[in-house]
């Protein structure tokens, strides 16, 4: 039985985590920083300093033992524990094991048709996946992995075979810009790469467009040189950036232009991807 992780939360249904609906479960805790992270609050796991239990205005949170209890009936959502946080943390965190996990994803298993990890970084967590998934399998939802994808795929075998398919992120292509980017190179994402693809694991693969922070051309390019043949089975994402949600040096970032989304999509047409999506 794995043991229980930090979990930031559960959303029911979701039509951007995965085809369908699906119920998405976001994981505490990420290996890398990236500069344009959506949810910096998962980032981290909580130090206990109790910042956000001062600010609460609900006094929805207490500091006990050395640790930040939520009380989840008292909160009223309003993120002041979010913003507070200079750890990139969050309080509202639920310790849960991969069957009290599957009991609640499960209870909405008519109205969805798998359930996608994210995080976070998932997985940092590849046992209690390994028991969720089996959990899924064997009651017919089919289990998606969004991750980061530097963490080595080829280590966790057992995991893929109960897994539908992984869900990657291709930052950047040279090590240079995923540095910019992330703090980390990106190695052990373009093994990932080529490995899924040939394990024919790989269900999307997801580059997204900045200005200035990452060369997105150069990472489709770099994509389809990797994937080779298989390139026209794959499902291309092209992610517009967008400022929402975003803390540190690119929160007033711009968007790229309509104009650069659609020569990049036609750029990926070019290449022969299967699938482009543009979001």
């Amino acid at each position: 039985m794995s043991a229980h992780v930090p979990i930031n939360n559960i959303i029911p249904f979701s039509l951007v985590d995965g085809p369908g609906a699906r119920c998405s479960v976001f994981l505490q805790g990420c290996n890398i920083r990236c500069a344009y992270c959506h949810n910096p609050e998962t980032q981290s796991l909580c130090v206990a300093c109790g910042a956000c239990v001062r600010a609460c205005p609900a006094r929805a949170l207490t500091l006990e033992a050395g640790a930040v209890v939520w009380d989840s009936e008292l909160c009223t959502g309003c993120d002041t524990c979010i913003g507070t946080c200079t750890y990139r943390s969050s309080p509202r965190i639920r310790h849960m094991d991969a069957r009290e996990v599957f009991a609640e994803v499960s209870s909405y298993q008519p109205f969805i048709r798998g359930v996608t990890t994210s995080g976070g970084e998932c997985m940092l967590y590849p046992e209690f996946l390994l028991e969720l998934f089996g959990l899924c399998r064997a009651a017919g939802i089919g289990a998606l992995i969004d991750s980061n994808g530097t963490i080595d795929f080829s280590e966790h075998e057992g995991l893929l075979n109960v897994a539908d398919g992984v869900m990657i992120d291709v930052k950047a292509w040279s090590d240079a810009w995923f540095v910019h980017l992330t703090g980390t190179d990106g190695a052990t994402v373009r093994k990932n790469l080529a490995f899924l693809a040939e394990r024919d694991k790989l269900e999307e693969v997801r580059v997204i467009v900045t200005e200035g922070w990452n060369d997105p051309e150069d990472a489709v390019d770099g994509i389809a040189a990797t994937l080779g043949r298989r390139v026209g089975a794959a499902r291309l994402r092209l992610m517009r950036f967008r400022h929402f949600g975003v803390r540190g040096p690119m929160a007033s970032a711009p968007s790229p232009s309509d104009a650069r989304m659609d020569a990049l999509e036609a750029r990926a047409h070019e290449l022969g991807f299967g699938e482009v999506v543009v979001s």
